[in-house]
């Protein structure tokens, strides 16, 4: 969505969280490395990553790709919906990622986000 006012454009931001699942067999740098990867593609199409989360090494619901595990990652950014195409399609070519879902967060998953990222800040 776009606003024009004295002809400059204003691009409204949109919520989105992402959680993937790399592979099991990588060690804790270049489970690092692809965050800090998709975290780069977020912010150089102007987004801005909000919170990001390692849930560590989790066993899967189903085998994927003869693994029974995989480490979980969860990045929440704000960015263009112009622009979340491009990140799957670079999400899809990391051989590094089995599976990933990006999903558009509304004001309700929006405020639950938050306070469970509030939650955990006192936890800790």
């Amino acid at each position: 969505m776009q606003w024009s006012i004295n002809q400059k454009v204003i691009t409204q931001m949109s919520h989105y969280e992402t959680v993937f699942i790399l592979n099991p067999v990588l060690s804790a740098e270049q489970v690092r490395e692809t965050v800090d990867k998709f975290r780069g593609i977020i912010e150089a199409n102007g987004g801005k990553v909000v919170h990001s989360e390692n849930w560590g090494l989790r066993k899967l619901a189903y085998p994927i790709e003869k693994k029974k595990s995989g480490f979980y990652e969860l990045l929440q950014f704000e960015m263009d919906g112009e622009h979340i195409n491009g990140l799957e399609v670079n999400l899809k070519r990391d051989e590094r990622i089995m599976r990933f879902l990006t999903v558009a967060l509304d004001k309700y998953a929006l405020a639950y986000a938050e306070s469970r990222r509030n939650k955990a800040k006192s936890n800790a």
